[in-house]
Parts: structure tokens; C-alpha cells; sequence
């Protein structure tokens, strides 16, 4: 005769219930061990009994590997389906914060600027003018000390250029010492001096003192074709032709 069905409900008797938890644990361990061995399949099974008391096996190494494998299959593949939509609730929320932050830069900005004031109270009134008062300060402070500095730097510019000009007159100075004496040379030599000439160009002619000018010194020559004016010719030409 076959064994009957048996119906799937808790079992009243507490013996007979934890003679079926020992039977049916060890046939689940052993369909297990054997799945793994026929099928090389990594299997994990985790048993508590009524009373809280661990059962488990696993047919790879470590329980934990097995675990940590079955977390990246079973919620990666959940967060990487929620990941745009949580992203972009993220971003969303970056936005608003940046965007009320902006909102607030304005108003102070607006504020300062003595806009939009009649939303303001006495002590935030006060606080905005000792903040201008503040800062009115802190940009003199900085004008001054941005002048101080411009006139130290025109000062040192001022004593370069003294320098520079100190140098430059000693240097003509020297030039002017050096080139002294050639210039008191120059003026004490004669400019108007002729050029050597050949001895007896210029020689003075001889001249008769007995030379009449006249009818009779006419006459005379004519009485006397070898009279002494010819021999004053004659003399005459000697002397620059020789």
C-alpha cells in the first residue's frame, strides 16, 4: 500500500515536529550537497530552527563570498534601475539650494545698493550700515595704501633717473677734458697760410727810375733804336723768366 499525502500544516505535537525538523533539515543538506556536486552549482543554505538555533551549509569556501554574490545580483541590478531617477532627485535638490543661495546674494546686493529696504527692520537696517561703514574703510585703507605705493615707486623711478643723469654729465664731462686740448691746438694755428712757392716767382722786377712818361721819352726811343729802354725790356724779362 503507497504512503499518503501528507497535508502542509504545523505540526501540534512538539516531538513529533522536531523529529520532522532533523529528518527533513538533513535530506535539504544532503539535495543540496549532492545538486552541487552533479551540477557544480554554488549553493547556500541558511536554516533557524524555532528555538533561534543556526543551521547552514554552502558548498563553496566561505559563506560570506556566497552572500556578498548574491547581494551584487539581486540589488545592484535595483539601484542601477533607481540610479537616474535618485541622481536626478539629487541634482534637483543641489539646484534649489544654489538657486536660494543666489536669491539671498541678490537681496544683500540689491540692498547695499540701497534698494528694496522697506522689508528691512531698525536692527537689520543697522547691521547694513555698519557693514558699509565697514567696508567704505577697508576700500580707503586700500586706496591709501595703493597711493603709498604708487609715490614709493615714482621715488625710486626719480632717483634712477637722477643717477642715469649724474653719469651722463660726468661722462661729457671727461669728453669735454679730453678734447680741450686738441681744440686750444686747432685755434692758435694760422689758417691764412700760402703754400711754398719755387724761389723767384714772385721776384720783384726791376725797375728803371729814370722812366719818362712822355712825348720826349717818345722821341728818344725813336732817336735811338739801341737806347737803354730796349735794355729795360731786356731786364725786365730776365728776371721773372730766369
Amino acid at each position: 500500500m503507497g504512503r499518503g499525502k501528507v497535508e502542509l500544516k504545523r505540526i501540534e505535537n512538539k516531538i513529533n515536529r522536531q523529529v520532522t525538523f532533523a529528518k527533513r533539515r538533513n535530506g535539504l543538506f544532503k539535495k543540496a550537497y549532492e545538486l552541487s556536486i552533479l551540477c557544480d552549482a554554488e549553493i547556500a543554505l541558511i536554516i533557524f530552527s524555532n528555538r533561534g538555533k543556526l543551521y547552514e551549509f554552502c558548498s563553496s569556501s566561505s559563506m560570506e563570498k556566497t552572500l556578498e554574490r548574491y547581494h551584487r545580483c539581486s540589488y545592484e541590478s535595483l539601484e542601477e534601475h533607481h540610479q537616474p531617477a535618485m541622481e536626478t532627485q539629487k541634482r534637483y535638490q543641489e539646484y534649489l539650494k544654489l538657486k536660494s543661495k543666489v536669491e539671498a546674494l541678490q537681496r544683500t546686493q540689491r540692498s547695499f545698493l540701497g534698494e528694496e529696504l522697506e522689508h528691512l527692520d531698525i536692527k537689520e537696517l543697522e547691521q547694513l550700515e555698519h557693514q558699509l561703514d565697514s567696508s567704505l574703510k577697508q576700500i580707503r585703507s586700500n586706496k591709501t595704501q595703493h597711493m603709498i605705493d604708487q609715490v614709493a615707486e615714482l621715488k625710486t623711478k626719480e632717483e634712477m633717473l637722477l643717477e642715469t643723469n649724474n653719469m651722463l654729465r660726468n661722462k661729457l664731462e671727461e669728453i669735454n677734458i679730453s678734447l680741450q686740448p686738441t681744440w686750444e691746438q686747432n685755434a692758435n694755428a694760422p689758417y691764412n697760410r700760402h703754400p711754398p712757392t719755387a724761389e723767384g716767382y714772385y721776384e720783384t722786377p726791376h725797375c728803371i727810375s729814370s722812366l719818362v712818361i712822355g712825348s720826349a721819352a717818345t722821341n728818344e726811343a725813336r732817336g735811338a733804336p739801341g737806347s737803354s729802354a730796349h735794355n729795360t725790356s731786356t731786364e725786365f724779362m730776365h728776371g721773372w723768366m730766369t
